[in-house]
């Protein structure tokens, strides 16, 4: 199973890539699909959006799926459907019809990265997991790349038609090979047997009034909503904006996107190291905030697009989405975890929300009203973490909880 591993492991990796494609296929094609269907940019918007509107309401549900049928069969369904799904818009006669496949692709790709994550959970003890989810998180950021290069060519040759089908049924030879090496998944008893076995025993150390009180919930929710939000403007209007707005051919754009997100690729493994390093010195959870709130002060350079010629978009775009990409990878990684207060004290509570909110709110208010309160956030929760200690096992299990929501881990 060891060899075995590794092979799966750079399968999801190939299907993670392959779902990025997929899903972002349509924003390469809208200029040409916007001429040829005769619609306006808001009903352009309609159809990019529907594939988000059947991809976050199918979350839980996923989860349900492959615990039910387990990973091997949930994947390879999830996979067919999406394919399948993306394929078929190329015999689309009209905007209904790419409404309703996109929100089948939303549905069976809110299946993949539950399915991956499950994956490296079950075959990757706690101490062997940052490896195998770098090799996840590459996925998600090599897939936008390449899929935006690789539809640009195929758009440019051979039309927006013949770029679905190509990428929707050439992707299929990924199934036979995940059947090919994936084992079988046991029965449901067995996997609910192995679940029961990782949980510690004993009752919960939490609860949902809880983790819906609890500010870091919260903040680590709004976090990731912005941080989408951006990154998702970019996969889906920018494409367009080029082409329409700024005047670049296809190939061009494609050359231009797909080399800001190559270059954020690699940041993402560049600010990871310099991360660490920094870490060492002057803390964790001091080095990864400043990351995040200097990356995402860069991530606001993207509006210099509207007050610069054309010459300008590769550089602005590339240094935009490098400092995205600096800051929102640490949202995947394990946060520091100092011990925190008791419910009662509310006053550690509003230092807790407000150093974990700092990244997410310089973007969005004035920096200078946020960076000077950080140093005092830093020394006063430094003292409520020596002082306080109680509760320190439950307390400590709701953190993990709310982590998990974004990079789950088990821990030997």
């Amino acid at each position: 199973m060891t060899r075995r591993r590794w092979i799966l492991l750079a399968l999801v990796f190939i299907a993670i890539m392959i779902n990025y494609v997929d899903r972002g296929n349509l924003s390469i094609a809208a200029p040409a699909m916007m001429k040829d269907f005769r619609i306006t940019p808001e009903s352009m918007g309609v159809l990019l959006s529907a594939f988000f509107w059947t991809y976050a309401i199918f979350q839980i549900p996923a989860g349900m799926l492959v615990d039910r049928f387990g990973i091997r069969w949930s994947y390879t369904l999830a996979f067919l459907v999406w394919s399948l799904a993306s394929a078929a818009i190329a015999l689309a006669s009209g905007p209904g019809d790419v409404i309703g496949l996109r929100m089948v692709l939303g549905l069976a790709e809110s299946i993949a990265p539950l399915a991956s994550i499950s994956f490296i959970r079950s075959n990757y003890s706690g101490k062997e997991q940052g490896f195998p989810t770098a090799v996840y998180i590459a996925g998600q950021n090599l897939g936008p790349a390449i899929g935006v290069l690789l539809g640009a060519i195929l758009l440019d040759q051979f039309g927006w038609r013949t770029m679905f089908a190509i990428t929707g049924l050439g992707a299929l030879i990924w199934v036979p090979c995940w059947l090919f090496a994936a084992p079988p998944d046991g029965t449901r008893a067995e996997r609910q047997a192995a679940r029961a076995a990782e949980e510690p025993a004993g009752p919960r150390p939490w609860t949902w009034r809880m983790v819906l009180s609890n500010g870091t919930f919260w903040a680590m929710t709004l976090s990731i909503l912005l941080s989408s939000y951006y990154w998702y403007f970019v996969l889906t209007w920018v494409p367009s904006y080029l082409v329409l707005s700024r005047g670049f051919s296809t190939l061009g754009m494609g050359r231009i996107l797909s080399s800001a997100l190559f270059a954020m690729a690699v940041m993402n493994v560049i600010a990871g190291a310099a991360a660490d390093r920094v870490a060492a010195r002057v803390g964790v959870f001091r080095a990864r905030l400043w990351f995040g709130v200097l990356g995402y002060l860069g991530t606001g350079v993207i509006l210099l697009l509207l007050v610069t010629d054309r010459s300008w978009s590769l550089p602005v775009l590339a240094f935009s989405l490098c400092a995205t990409g600096s800051s929102t990878r640490f949202q995947l990684r394990r946060a520091p975890r100092p011990p925190l207060s008791p419910a009662g004290s509310s006053a550690h509570r509003r230092i807790s929300d407000r150093r974990l909110l700092l990244p997410v709110c310089v973007p969005f208010w004035p920096a200078s009203a946020c960076l000077p309160q950080a140093p005092k956030a830093f020394r006063e929760s430094s003292q409520c973490c020596r002082e306080r200690r109680t509760r320190k096992a439950s307390l400590l299990a709701l953190r993990e909880n709310c982590l998990s929501l974004s990079f789950p881990l088990k821990e030997n």
